[in-house]
């Protein structure tokens, strides 16, 4: 056999510690992050590690300390830049804390439910220390039933059945300080673009559009709908931006507003002069709109934080607080002004 192909022999404890020059108990303590060992002896050891290329064993110091130093995140979309968002930030959090993460991603419509039933067996198989769910109801209940026992989860749904912990940004109240902002600049309603039917996020910025235009004693207009692209977005505006009774409307996501300024744009109109319009995400493009968007700002940095800091405080056995909520906040831009005269 040629040697260029010959495998190389796994670098061991032993290797390191004569490279070194200490015990391999004193390797087995820096590799695995107990015991006391001082600060030159650790940065021997660390040297002779690069030195060497030695990596530990994760699975076997998984079963001695009986912790895989991940965490699982099961997701039902990667489509929407929210979920991809969420996601990164729940992996850069987790990375921080000295943790790696395993997704699983749900496409429910791209599956039988035969596929869908394999899907979450897997969840039995996983080697994680903690799950976080970013799934939709229904898939929420199926998934309670088939989760691995003994195992920390942390939801993202306060409508999840029997969960224990749960973090989740209040989309009612952006939905609600979107539609203030509108009204107090003295729109008499405020048109409503929104995300898919089934969407969690989309239907509940819309049930904040809708009392928020309630409370107030305004018309509540018809919904037109999206399902969060621009095109989507471009082709909900054209059914209203040339109507002379729509002054300001609220777009679910930044990307369908995107769409709408094309079809104000087509209508021969203006942002702000004749409609204003304010998104939701507040997406780094936001501020490169033409005017910049008005938009409500989601903290998935925050949302990350908070699920990864949950689920390693249920790890450790530590009390966690069984609602966190992240607010919204509202970053007004130049896409929004009085109506005109």
């Amino acid at each position: 056999m040629n040697s260029q192909f010959r495998p190389q022999r796994r670098v061991s404890m032993a290797d390191v510690a004569k490279h070194a020059g200490v015990s391999a108990q004193t390797v087995s303590r820096v590799a695995n992050g107990t015991g006391t060992v001082i600060p030159d002896t650790r940065r021997r050891v660390i040297d002779a590690m690069d030195a060497l290329g030695y990596r530990p064993n994760s699975a076997a110091r998984a079963l001695k300390l009986g912790s895989f130093r991940t965490i699982g995140v099961l997701s039902q979309s990667l489509s929407t830049l929210g979920d991809v968002r969420t996601i990164e930030a729940i992996a850069t959090s987790a990375a921080i804390a000295g943790y790696a993460t395993t997704l699983v991603p749900v496409h429910v419509a791209a599956h039988s439910q035969a596929d869908v039933d394999r899907l979450f067996s897997r969840m039995q198989e996983l080697a994680v220390d903690a799950l976080i769910l970013n799934l939709e109801s229904p898939m929420l209940a199926h998934a309670a039933e088939m989760l691995p026992p003994g195992v920390p989860v942390v939801y993202m749904d306060p409508e999840a059945p029997d969960a224990r912990v749960v973090v989740d940004t209040d989309q009612n109240r952006g939905g609600a300080d979107a539609v203030r902002h509108l009204l107090d600049l003295g729109h008499r309603t405020v048109w409503h673009i929104a995300g898919p039917e089934r969407s969690r996020p989309s239907g509940r910025r819309e049930d904040g559009w809708r009392t928020t235009l309630e409370a107030a004693g305004r018309d509540v207009p018809p919904v037109l709908r999206g399902d969060w692209s621009v095109e989507s977005g471009y082709l909900a505006g054209k059914r209203i931006a040339a109507r002379d009774d729509v002054t300001a409307v609220f777009c679910s996501n930044d990307q369908m507003a995107l769409g709408f300024y094309r079809a104000v744009a087509e209508a021969d109109k203006r942002v702000p002069q004749d409609i204003s319009v304010v998104g939701f995400d507040d997406t780094a493009d936001a501020r490169g709109y033409a005017p910049p968007l008005t938009s409500m700002h989601q903290d998935f940095a925050e949302v990350g934080q908070r699920c990864v800091s949950s689920a390693l405080a249920l790890v450790g056995g530590r009390d966690v607080p069984a609602l966190s909520v992240v607010v919204p906040q509202l970053v007004v831009r130049d896409s929004t002004a009085p109506p005109a005269l």
